[in-house]
């Protein structure tokens, strides 16, 4: 089995807010969210939006792609890992 993508909030918290000593009330007033969003981010409860994905990447000088990415392979393995009980196929 491959290993779980690593979270865009693990990301954003380890390699940026960290090492930068960025406070997450801060980082939300910058980025123009509520604290309780960027939270819910960085404690990998959230999921990044295409607004949210700009919003970083202006701020971080990165790609709205990088972090949108991030995200879409998180919840795509997320969910093929996730039990799928009563589904039937249509051709066996």
């Amino acid at each position: 089995m491959i290993r779980r993508p690593t979270h865009p909030g693990q990301i954003l918290r380890e390699d940026y807010l960290a090492p930068l000593n960025l406070s997450v009330s801060h980082v939300a007033s910058r980025l123009g969210i509520s604290r309780s969003r960027l939270s819910a981010l960085l404690n990998e409860q959230g999921s990044v939006s295409p607004d949210l994905a700009l919003r970083l990447a202006s701020a971080l000088n990165t790609s709205p792609d990088l972090w949108l990415n991030l995200q879409r392979n998180y919840d795509l393995w997320v969910s093929e890992n996730a039990s799928f009980y009563g589904i039937t196929f249509f051709f066996t």
